[in-house]
C-alpha cells in the first residue's frame, strides 16, 4: 500500500518571490521559530522551564530538535514533491511525537521508563519512515508500520493522560491534541479549503496548527508549576 502520485498533487500551486509552492514552503517557518525558541529557553541559564527531574528535559530537547528539523525537511519536499523528498519531511516529525510520548511516560508515569524510552521510541518512528522508503524502492511501498505508529502514538497520548500529573497545566496535553487533529483534518481537506476563495489552502493550515502545537508545549513548559511544590 504505498503512496498514489496523487499524494504529491497539493492544492496551492502558487509561486511567490521565485520560491515554488510558496504557502506550503513558507508556512514551515512556524516549525523553525517554535524548535529554535524551545531549544533556547530550555538550554538558558537560569531558564523559566524546570523539571522535579533534569532528566525529564531529555525528550522535549529531541522534541524542539525535531521540529527544527521538520522546517527543513518539509520545506525541501515542499519545493519539488515526491516520494523521494517525502522521507526528509516524515524522518524529522517521527521526532516531535515519539518524544512527546516518551515525555508524557516520564511525567505521568515513571522518568526511568520515560527516559530510557526515548531513544527506542525515537528510532522506532525513524525505522517506520525507513521501512516505507526501502519497500518502495522495491516496488512495494509498506505504509502500514509508519501509519501504525503514528496512531498508537496519538491513542497513547490520551490514555497516559488519564493518569495523575506531576504538574499543572495538564490540560495544555489535550489542547495540542486538538491542534494534532486539526491539522490532520485540514490535511485531508486541502483542496476544499483551498476552494473557499482560494486564499490558503488545507495543507498551509495543517504546517500552522501542527507548527502552533509545537508553540503550545513550549507554553506550556513555561507556565507549569510541579504539583507537590504548590
Amino acid at each position: 500500500m504505498d503512496l498514489p502520485q496523487s499524494y504529491h498533487n497539493f492544492a496551492d500551486q502558487r509561486s511567490w518571490l521565485g520560491i515554488a509552492h510558496f504557502g506550503d514552503v513558507a508556512s514551515n517557518l512556524l516549525f523553525a521559530i517554535a524548535g529554535l525558541w524551545g531549544l533556547l529557553s530550555l538550554s538558558r541559564k537560569p531558564s523559566r522551564v524546570t523539571f522535579v527531574d533534569p532528566r525529564e528535559r531529555w525528550p522535549y530537547l529531541v522534541l524542539f530538535c525535531g521540529l527544527l528539523l521538520t522546517a527543513f525537511g518539509s520545506s525541501y519536499y515542499h519545493l519539488a514533491p515526491d516520494n523521494a523528498r517525502l522521507v526528509w519531511d516524515r524522518l524529522p516529525m517521527t521526532m516531535v511525537f515519539m518524544p512527546l510520548v516518551a515525555a508524557v511516560i516520564a511525567e505521568r508515569i515513571s522518568v526511568r521508563v520515560g527516559v530510557w524510552l526515548l531513544p527506542l521510541l525515537t528510532a522506532v518512528g525513524i525505522a517506520s519512515v525507513l521501512l516505507w522508503r526501502v519497500s518502495a524502492l522495491h516496488g512495494a511501498g509498506d505504509l502500514r508500520f509508519y501509519s501504525a505508529v503514528q496512531v498508537y502514538a496519538v491513542l497513547i497520548l490520551p490514555a497516559v493522560l488519564l493518569l495523575p500529573p506531576r504538574y499543572t497545566r495538564g490540560s495544555d496535553f489535550a489542547v495540542v491534541f486538538f491542534l494534532y487533529v486539526l491539522a490532520k483534518i485540514t490535511e485531508i481537506a486541502d483542496h476544499q479549503i483551498f476552494s473557499w476563495g482560494r486564499i490558503v489552502s488545507g495543507h498551509t493550515l495543517k504546517h500552522l496548527a501542527a507548527g502552533a502545537a509545537g508553540f503550545w508545549i513550549l507554553r506550556m513548559l513555561q507556565k507549569r508549576q510541579p504539583i507537590q511544590s504548590q
